[in-house]
């Protein structure tokens, strides 16, 4: 009986025991959860705000001709003019290991009518993988090079004309829509590629124009490291208006170490493609051929000399001539346009985070066309600006 009651005892503390432990266990993983939450509460959202500061003065080398190339055949033009060319604040917000959101205004674009301007980039990306990205919102498409880099690292003082021209068409600068990208290999040469689909209609638009979509897509192949030889291959199909539209181009950049402190960069790009813009504009008794007789093509070169200095402050002196051909309509009134912007550059701080630029803009078209900006013109640009 006292065995019994023994053994009866034992069983009661070791199931006492064993519930205190498992208890503690459960306590230590709800702890331990809950801790977890606390640090991923704790750790997301993460913020960080960049901000750009653009300032010029512009000055007109013709008579005739304002600081925005418009022809004035009354020599009524205004040819110099202190401006805030962007004044720029982005923020982005990381929500989880996995997703981020950025949103970017041009507070410059206030200084005229700011209907479809101000908003930049408005977008939430998704990263399915290490690989793998989706992203969904206003941002640049996957076509184009300078579609790749903000305007505060060119290499010139601007993006170039045909950019603003493919943009136009919808192809390039700010759309609505939605993309993935995916980076990759080939053996030991790594690649990125990606697919976007938009309105093609430009920035801050209720809705697209029409039921149409435009669908871009570039690949990008490294095919050197010592030198960082890329090549990269875009195209893009779509319909405007129930007509189609196309969009192809191709880009090479390379970077050359002269020596320790000399490097050489360099860029080349050409593109071609509908310029349905100038097509739908016209009015329709002026519409003498077919959409895909109207195209535009162009292509830039782009070398940049940078040099290393690193004295007190300044940090670098670059020198770089863009030379630029582009036709807006070469199959139908072609007038074509030439452009060289030589420039030099002085970079204080680093990452251009201060920048002092002097550039000549220098266009020479086929045809002038009086009281228009197609005129030939000088221009002379000084630019500031500052980056954080």
């Amino acid at each position: 009986m006292d065995i019994s009651r023994h053994f009866q005892n034992t069983i009661l503390k070791a199931s006492f025991l064993f519930c205190l432990l498992a208890s503690d266990g459960v306590f230590s993983q709800t702890s331990q959860v809950d801790e977890n939450e606390k640090k991923e509460a704790t750790t997301y959202p993460k913020f960080s705000v960049k901000g750009l500061f653009q300032g010029q003065y512009a000055a007109s080398l013709n008579t005739d001709v304002d600081i925005n190339g418009l022809h004035h055949s009354d020599g009524e033009e205004v040819s110099n003019s202190f401006l805030v060319k962007r004044g720029r604040l982005q923020v982005k917000a990381i929500i989880s290991d996995r997703t981020d959101v950025t949103m970017s205004v041009n507070l410059a674009d206030f200084k005229s009518d700011p209907k479809n301007k101000v908003l930049e980039n408005a977008y939430i990306s998704y990263k399915l993988s290490d690989k793998i990205s989706l992203t969904a919102g206003q941002f640049r498409p996957f076509f184009g090079l300078e579609n790749t880099y903000p305007i505060d690292i060119v290499k010139s003082i601007d993006f170039s004309n045909q950019y603003y021209e493919f943009g136009n068409n919808g192809w390039e600068s700010f759309q609505i829509g939605a993309s993935v990208s995916v980076r990759d290999s080939i053996g030991r040469m790594p690649i990125q590629y990606g697919l976007t689909v938009f309105n093609g209609n430009g920035r801050n638009q209720n809705n697209d124009k029409d039921n149409g979509k435009q669908y871009a897509g570039r690949f990008l192949f490294r095919l050197s490291e010592k030198n960082n030889v890329n090549l990269g291959l875009n195209g893009g199909l779509g319909q405007v208006f129930h007509k189609d539209v196309y969009a192809v181009g191709f880009d090479v950049t390379s970077d050359f170490h002269l020596s320790e402190k000399f490097l050489l960069e360099l860029q080349l790009e050409a593109k071609q493609g509908t310029n349905h813009n100038l097509f739908f504009n016209m009015l329709p008794a002026e519409r003498l051929y077919a959409l895909n007789r109207y195209q535009t093509r162009g292509f830039y070169f782009l070398p940049n000399l940078r040099y290393e200095i690193q004295y007190r402050r300044l940090s670098s002196i670059e020198f770089s001539c863009r030379y630029e051909y582009l036709d807006s309509s070469y199959r139908v009134n072609s007038n074509l346009r030439q452009t060289w912007l030589p420039m030099l550059s002085f970079e204080f701080l680093k990452s251009y985070n201060a920048r002092i630029q002097l550039a000549m803009q220098i266009d020479d078209y086929k045809r002038n066309v009086p009281d228009t900006p197609t005129y030939d013109n000088k221009l002379f640009i000084l630019q500031v600006q500052s980056r954080f």
